[in-house]
């Protein structure tokens, strides 16, 4: 996974990069094919955005966070590309298998689909 981290008035420090970089590792924990990573923290007053650009075979995910603090954004930036991967995965599986979404969430649910 290729990550590229940019910050828009802010300087990036080791603390956090180290913190975007673990949390982002959740992301090959549901899904190995993940090929780049573009992250860009802002800074605009009392307004702290990050925004991501996960690259996967075929799809670009984008999910964006704001808040207060920047470690909260980031938090909630994770959580949010999780979702994306974890549904993106569902619906490659429902493809492959030729069915719905249904039947791959249920087969999720039922630990029955690596």
């Amino acid at each position: 996974m290729n990550l590229h981290l940019t910050g828009q008035h802010l300087v990036i420090t080791p603390a956090i990069r180290d913190y975007v970089v673990a949390k982002l590792d959740r992301l090959t924990r549901h899904f190995d094919h993940v090929i780049d990573v573009t992250v860009v923290l802002t800074v605009d007053k009392l307004r702290q955005k990050i925004e991501a650009t996960v690259h996967v075979r075929g799809k670009d995910i984008h999910c964006e966070s704001v808040d207060a603090d920047m470690y909260a954004a980031i938090d909630s930036l994770a959580d949010k590309l999780d979702r994306a991967i974890v549904k993106h995965k569902e619906m490659l599986i429902a493809g492959r298998n030729g069915g719905g979404l249904r039947q791959a969430s249920s087969a999720l649910a039922r630990g029955t689909v690596e």
